[in-house]
């Protein structure tokens, strides 16, 4: 097949490039506004007890399937004239709206106990809204007592939105636009899960943007250092090009049938440019060694594509896989990088293998136009070497001479780097993950810090069948959950209770309707804490209502429920992800040693950066970077980066052991030192490459850095510290030292593999020993590039 599209690139080199370039355009009209289409949400299982309860509030109660919270304050203090004018005129309006299912006020509720459940919230975070009504003024007691500040300069006005959890941010950001606004010297900020998810989106936009125009000059420039001229490294840009635009279409296609992250650009982005820059810098650098070796400008595009474009396919290939392992969790948040992911390595490696070898022979000579390395010739010697004088030739003697000592300081020091994940904890993502400027990140900290009342730390209990439930029957199991540790009061449809005592009427957040009920238990354990774990157990260890199942919700519950998603279906992947591998590079090397050795040094690469994630993002260090610290990793996160920091760890060992391999099976002599040329040879070959790679895609990736969304930072520091370690300390130290130490066994394999391997295996070499046999070139053909 590779041989076909060399043979096509040579043939029509301009008709390839017309079509690519008419692709390009369609999926740029079509695939540019998916933005629109995409969710800032899928971190919660679906399947999930928690998930099903809050469909349960949702459908049953008509609690809204978002909250929006709107702070009002006022120096003349909330019960002052224009806080209650400016409070009930905005609760009003929210009332009128088609959109909105339920509004709360600290100038509307009414008076009784149970106040502090009204600021809870119904939305997908579980947080009970209100269900008050009626017209009494605030008085600083009662049930507006919770929805006023501890100094009483500020009330809460809390609104239930319809429209799921794509629509329902968007209606929330059309009522903040029309509403929240400053106005007669009172400070009016919107805030809530729903405006939460509206300003995630929004900014994911703007970083989006933000990271195009740092991440495309600043590789251009590498590439135009590492390829000399101004034409050759506009190629790697137009293949990015490409892959970027063709996942933008499928994502866009995607969102017809299912949701899909908004995140997952930020993915395809950097991907695309980055893996586009790989394969394009292999292609390009393989067919200039061929140039160089003598090989006429045909067969050398041939041999190259036998070679170089054959380790591409097999290195997507493999990078596609592992990142299709996400496939396997339920929560929309993996699958949608899944998605991205698959896509971009598509596209990528095709316009890589279709694009590339016709704009090298279109282009011919003029690849190298523009050249300007002449401007630093004096720091590079552009003048060929023998490779044994190479830097990279040297450089694996050193670390071959040394292996031992040298291999475990590199290990220790992974090692030691990593410590910190020991330590992680997995918390849920909230405002905090906004900028602090962000009206829904200062409505969350003047909720944490302002007021007595934390919603966020409320559990609610769901009874799906509550039909012929006594009254009593409540009574008994909302009594036995208010004993339960940490816990201050619990309202059920019978009343709330208190250490056990009922000490007033229902408030108004429990109900009991269509033959389900929901109580809702406040807390003072704080989230994602040993004591809120505690807590949980407990309240599930209560029996229900004359034994009814009981499901809870809260952000404790969602965030337990994900986490144990992740953990109980992580095995799996990792073993997809480790059967793949190991099958693979099999098929490519022929040896077992090789792809063992390829799982742990991948997985060793890894350990700096998951330390690097908790001692800069879960402990605070590193504030500078402008990330407010919650003491906890979204548990999404380190399963992401390790899928696609391991596959892009995959990419550099196949591009590597291609190439020892290569040298394996065309030297001789004794196995040790035949072993160790091929090291230093394939090094040689591809450390210039790998590293010029690893420097661009670590741009690319380092880009996120300046997101303003804090897990997407994490994400960007991540993936730029894998991929930096992996091409240094991993590639260039731990591989030659761990193949010098295994020397011939290096390519071993039981006899039964070893025969499945002369069968089915994939050789580099392929089939371009014979093509050079042959008349490389279709009829009519120049070597120009030209038709004749």
């Amino acid at each position: 097949m590779l041989n076909r599209i060399a043979l096509l690139a040579m043939a029509a080199p301009r008709r390839v490039l017309a079509l690519a370039a008419l692709i390009m355009v369609a999926a740029a009209i079509f695939g540019i506004p998916v933005a629109k289409s995409l969710s800032a949400g899928g971190f919660q299982d679906p399947t999930s007890e928690s998930a099903h309860a809050t469909q349960l509030l949702t459908d049953k109660f008509h609690q809204g399937d978002m909250q929006l919270i709107i702070t009002v304050s006022s120096p003349d203090g909330v019960n002052g004239a224009a806080a209650t004018t400016v409070g009930k005129e905005i609760a009003t309006a929210l009332g009128k709206s088609p959109h909105v299912a339920q509004v709360t006020s600290a100038w509307t509720v009414p008076p009784g106990p149970g106040a502090s459940e009204a600021t809870g919230n119904r939305s997908r975070a579980s947080e009970a809204t209100g269900n008050g009504s009626g017209a009494s003024e605030a008085t600083g007691s009662g049930p507006a007592a919770d929805l006023i500040s501890k100094d009483k300069m500020s009330g809460l006005i809390v609104a239930g939105i319809n429209g799921g959890e794509n629509d329902a941010q968007k209606y929330a950001k059309e009522l903040s636009d029309r509403l929240v606004h400053d106005r007669d010297g009172v400070t009016v900020r919107s805030g809530g899960v729903s405006m939460v998810y509206a300003q995630i989106n929004a900014q994911t936009e703007r970083d989006l943007l933000l990271m195009e125009s740092i991440a495309i000059p600043l590789s251009f420039l590498v590439l135009v250092w590492v390829f000399g001229g101004l034409v050759a490294a506009a190629l790697p840009m137009l293949v990015g090009g490409m892959a970027i635009l063709g996942t933008m279409s499928v994502l866009r296609l995607i969102t017809f049938s299912t949701d899909v992250s908004i995140f997952a650009l930020n993915l395809s982005t950097a991907m695309g440019l980055a893996l586009a820059i790989d394969y394009t810098l292999l292609i390009i650098s393989r067919y200039r060694d061929e140039l160089a070796e003598g090989q006429p400008r045909d067969r050398a595009l041939l041999r190259t594509m036998a070679t170089a474009g054959r380790t591409v396919l097999f290195s997507a290939t493999t990078l596609a896989l592992s990142m299709a392992a996400m496939l396997l969790f339920p929560m929309y948040f993996l699958k949608s990088f899944a998605y991205a992911g698959v896509a971009t390595v598509g596209f990528a490696a095709l316009a890589a293998i279709i694009v590339t070898p016709a704009a090298i022979w279109f282009l011919g000579d003029r690849l190298d136009a523009l050249n300007v390395r002449w401007v630093f010739r004096r720091v590079v010697d552009p003048s060929p070497k023998p490779v044994e004088q190479t830097f990279w030739y040297r450089w694996a003697g050193v670390v071959m001479r040394r292996a031992i000592p040298i291999g475990l300081a590199v290990t220790a020091l992974l090692v030691l780097l990593g410590a910190p994940f020991l330590g992680v904890k997995w918390g849920f993502p909230d405002d905090r993950v906004l900028p602090s400027s962000a009206s829904a990140h200062e409505v969350g900290d003047q909720l944490r810090n302002d007021f007595t009342d934390n919603s966020a730390t409320a559990v609610t209990a769901v009874i799906p069948d509550a039909d012929g439930l006594t009254p009593a029957e409540f009574d008994r199991y909302a009594a036995r959950l208010s004993k339960v540790a940490a816990v201050t009061s619990v309202s059920s449809p019978t009343g709330t209770f208190v250490g056990g005592n009922k000490v007033g009427p229902a408030g108004p957040t429990a109900g009991l309707a269509e033959g389900s009920a929901f109580l809702t238990v406040a807390s003072t354990a704080p989230l994602f804490s040993d004591v809120s774990e505690q807590q949980l157990d407990a309240l599930h260890a209560v029996s229900g209502p004359d034994g009814r199942a009981v499901e809870f919700a809260g952000i404790a519950q969602i965030n337990r429920d994900s986490v144990t998603a992740i953990t109980t279906r992580l095995p799996w992947v990792l073993g997809v992800i480790a059967v793949i591998t190991f099958g693979l590079l099999f098929l490519l090397t022929g040896s077992v040693v090789l792809p063992l050795k390829a799982l742990v040094l991948n997985v060793l690469s890894l350990t700096a950066a998951f330390g690097a994630l908790v001692w800069i993002f879960q402990d605070g260090h590193l504030s500078a970077l402008g990330t407010t610290a919650t003491g906890t990793l979204v548990a999404n996160m380190p399963v992401l980066l390790f899928c696609i920091a391991f596959g892009l760890s995959m990419d550099y060992e196949v591009f590597l052991a291609a190439r020892i391999r290569e040298y394996w099976l065309s030297l001789d002599g004794p196995t040790r030192q035949r072993n160790d040329r091929a090291v230093a040879l394939g090094l040689a070959r591809t450390g210039r490459v790998i590293t010029a790679a690893a420097l661009v895609m670590s741009i690319s990736f380092a880009a996120l850095i300046a997101a303003q969304v804090s897990f997407m930072r994490m994400f960007g520091v991540g993936l730029t510290l894998a991929v930096l370690v992996d091409a240094t300390l991993v590639r260039m130290v731990l591989v030659p030292a761990f193949m010098h130490v295994a020397g011939g066994w290096n390519w071993w394999a039981p006899k039964p593999l070893a025969w499945l391997h002369e069968r089915i295996g994939i050789s580099e070499n392929g089939p371009e020993r014979d093509t050079e046999s042959r008349e490389p070139v279709a009829a009519g053909v120049t070597d120009t590039g030209q038709r004749g």
